[in-house]
């Protein structure tokens, strides 16, 4: 029966972080998110080095998913930037997907 009761709340944890890691993301500011996206990713994701990038390049789904994993987010070796900052970035991305109630206008 412990052994029941460990395995349930083990699970129950298990579950609670990774929740609680999904809804961290958020909460930022958009207006600072652009200029740092501006400033820090599309002068790679032009086209030409990376691929094209803008806020209405997704959905609002798709940008949760891809910022779910912070690590998943590769960009150039040297390419350093602050939870805050990344976060910023995220909320702009998100509140101007091409599924947002005001989409970006342009790419």
């Amino acid at each position: 029966m412990s052994r029941k009761l460990t395995l349930i709340a083990a699970s129950a944890l298990i579950t609670l972080f990774a929740v609680s890691m999904a809804f961290a993301m958020g909460g930022g500011n958009a207006r600072k998110g652009k200029f740092l996206y501006r400033k820090n990713c599309r002068s790679c994701h032009n086209g030409s080095e990376a691929s094209d990038l803008s806020p209405a390049s997704k959905t609002q789904a798709q940008w949760n998913a891809t910022f779910a994993d912070k690590a998943k987010i590769k960009c150039s070796g040297d390419w350093t930037i602050s939870d805050k900052d990344l976060n910023d970035i995220f909320t702009y991305l998100h509140d101007y997907a091409s599924d947002s109630p005001s989409p970006a206008k342009c790419s």
